[in-house]
């Protein structure tokens, strides 16, 4: 195998890898982008979860009669949506770590592609420059031999 066509192939496998690392971009901007909807659902049922709080009432400011009974099942479920708000809180903190974690990932991966893409446009440029260069020795050697050709005669 000559140096040129062990060159070819080191180019052809750079090639491959950048599109590797190019679609493991592309799979980690989806994630994140997906992960990007969820904690805006999130913040979004956060937010009618506190309208539903607020929607309530005081559990305190029922009418006399069956007040008692009022109150408590006002009281309980004002409760429930805190408690479930709360929970959505702590969903929403564990999310938001897990896609501090994927942001990570999509930068380094995002690294590695950018790094092995220039790696790819040296080893092009060198292998083109090497071509320029042998171009140019054949053209002179033809116009040398041109050029004795015509003296001779």
């Amino acid at each position: 195998m000559s140096a040129n066509e062990t060159r070819q192939n080191m180019i052809a496998s750079l090639g491959t890898m950048v599109q590797l690392r190019s679609t493991e971009v592309d799979r980690l901007q989806a994630d994140l982008a997906s992960q990007e909807a969820t904690r805006t659902r999130y913040q979004n049922n956060l937010a009618r979860l506190a309208a539903l709080a607020e929607g309530s009432g005081a559990s305190g400011s029922l009418a006399r009669g069956n007040a008692l009974a009022l109150a408590l099942n006002c009281g309980a479920y004002k409760q429930n949506v805190l408690a479930m708000a709360d929970a959505h809180r702590v969903d929403l903190q564990l999310h938001e770590a897990n896609m501090a974690v994927a942001q990570r990932k999509l930068s380094e991966a995002w690294t590695r592609r950018e790094l092995l893409g220039k790696v790819l446009e040296q080893k092009q440029e060198l292998v083109a420059r090497d071509q320029e260069r042998a171009l140019r020795k054949r053209e002179d050697d033809i116009a040398t031999q041109s050029w004795m050709a015509g003296r001779a005669a």
